[in-house]
């Protein structure tokens, strides 16, 4: 019988102050999580998740959604109109299909989208090969864009960017440095994510800390928390260790049980006390058993929703069919939310990822690909919770190293700075844009600024608007965490007034 309520949160605060006397210095903040988790559990009635999907490599916010008023176009066509090989797309015009295969002509115009609040008589759009996420944006409202988002310290306006006025991010335009700003707000070498301080906070509200966090992509240090450990699924489903059950269930080495049991009782104990033979022990017993418990708990790969096999291919540029890794990381995580009830948690967040959005070059070829996949996994994922019943429950999010640079380099971009942001779920105020979408202006060639911008740097790159701490503290907040409670999680969101805090959740 498991234990709910009071508790399960005692016991878990219990177990969370021992390891924080080892601490130190860390310790008051860690506490201080762990004391607002307990006290938030009991409110945890219903089920809610997080799923963070990573653009890793910076994608091209500037062909993902478009401003199509007529300035904003003039000057994106003429900035991305670039010799040898134009990078920009094409508006109101028909596919080619005997034209470059991934080329603008190829692809036809951008798709409108219809965002309640026109601001300032702005139109918008989205790349070519975006027309499932373009329906969930004009017709179902479960998608809406995020404008202009990126690593902040405190507001920044141009003038203060380039007289050095105000704090910046450290180590802008770094691959490695700036996932982790996104990721845990300081640069490469950062131990906890605002993921894992979700998680943390959240943690009591489950009957076992262990399916709080999970990732369908590798470690990540956005699911880092200070007492949450981020459980690793491989996108097929739980990783095993030790020895494979029989049909049976008797855990067999070659053939025998006798040596099976053996090899686990091995890799599960410590020949001594020293603290590294006993944590790995630990930490073999812990991914056994948490293996066998969500094998158990899972639905089959196989069965409506989440299959067939075939749901998971994606249409190529080329027409044909291949597998898209992105859409069977999802359906681990839609299999593993529908495990929720038996697992005994109310509470998670889940990190996925795709990569190859560094597109210095065949960026036009690359990035429709891309677009494509990225399509294909997310109206797949909506399609599937949507009918689970769980789609007002789950929120889904991008998130990416940086946007690029509206200058082209000849046929790809290079490293920016701000980028939008797709959210999608039934939670979601869609069918809008959320912050100000950016002014385009066209390059000074003298100097390779963008004078007229207020929202632009060198190289037309995006000064951004919305801070992550923003971002995530909205998410943060429908997720059930009270406004006290976000600055602990989120360090620079005191830096921006509360007026500025994004309407971006359906109360």
């Amino acid at each position: 019988m498991r234990d709910h309520g009071f508790n399960a949160s005692r016991r878990l605060m219990l177990k969370q102050a021992g390891a924080f006397s080892m601490m130190g210095a860390a310790a008051p903040l860690a506490m201080n999580l762990a004391a607002a988790s307990a006290l938030a559990a009991p409110a945890a009635t219903d089920y809610r998740a997080l799923v963070c999907v990573f653009l890793y490599g910076g994608n091209d916010a500037f062909n993902t959604v478009l401003a199509t008023d007529d300035p904003s176009w003039s000057n994106y066509a003429a900035v991305r109109n670039q010799q040898p090989e134009s990078i920009a797309l094409l508006r109101n015009a028909a596919p080619n299909r005997n034209a470059k295969l991934g080329s603008p002509e190829w692809l036809g115009g951008v798709l409108p989208i219809s965002a309640a609040s026109m601001q300032s008589g702005r139109s918008f759009a989205m790349h070519p090969m975006l027309g499932g996420l373009q329906a969930m944006f004009n017709t179902s409202r479960r998608l809406a864009v995020v404008a202009n988002v990126g690593s902040l310290v405190e507001p920044l306006s141009k003038t203060d960017y380039l007289q050095g006025q105000k704090r910046k991010p450290k180590k802008l335009f770094s691959h490695n440095d700036q996932q982790s700003t996104w990721m845990a707000m300081a640069p490469e070498g950062t131990a906890v994510g605002w993921g894992g301080r979700l998680a943390d906070a959240v943690a009591s509200a489950n009957n076992s800390s262990l399916f709080t966090a999970i990732s369908a992509s590798g470690e990540s240090v956005w699911l880092s928390g200070e007492t949450v450990r981020q459980y690793q699924v491989s996108p097929a489903g739980p990783v095993r260790m030790g020895t494979q059950p029989d049909s049976t269930g008797v855990s067999r080495v070659y053939g025998s049980d006798v040596v099976g049991a053996a090899l686990e009782r091995i890799v599960t104990s410590s020949r001594n006390q020293h603290v590294m033979a006993a944590d790995m022990a630990a930490v073999n017993q812990r991914s056994i058993q948490a293996e066998r418990i969500l094998s158990g708990a899972l639905p089959s790969e196989a069965l409506a929703p989440y299959g067939p096999a075939s749901a998971l291919q994606y249409t190529t540029l080329a027409g044909g069919r291949a597998h898209n890794s992105l859409a069977q990381q999802l359906q681990v995580v839609a299999r593993t939310i529908a495990a929720h009830g038996s697992l005994g948690v109310k509470r998670q967040v889940f990190f996925v990822s795709m990569g190859g959005f560094d597109t210095h070059n065949n960026q036009n070829l690359g990035h429709a690909d891309l677009m494509a996949k990225l399509n294909h996994a997310m109206q797949y994922f909506d399609t599937t919770l949507s009918a689970m019943g769980v789609a007002q429950q789950v929120t889904t999010f991008t998130a990416s190293d940086f946007g690029r640079s509206f200058t082209s380099n000849g046929d790809g971009s290079d490293h920016g700075w701000g980028a939008h942001h797709l959210v999608m779920g039934g939670a979601v105020q869609g069918g809008d844009v959320h912050g100000d979408f950016p002014v385009l202006g066209k390059k000074n060639q003298r100097n390779n600024q963008f004078d007229a911008s207020p929202d632009q740097i060198s190289n037309g790159i995006l000064l951004p608007k919305v801070s992550v701490d923003q971002y995530g503290a909205a998410l943060g907040q429908w997720f059930g965490l009270s406004p006290s409670q976000l600055p602990e999680i989120f360090p620079n969101l005191a830096n921006f007034s509360g007026a500025s805090r994004l309407a971006l959740m359906k109360a």
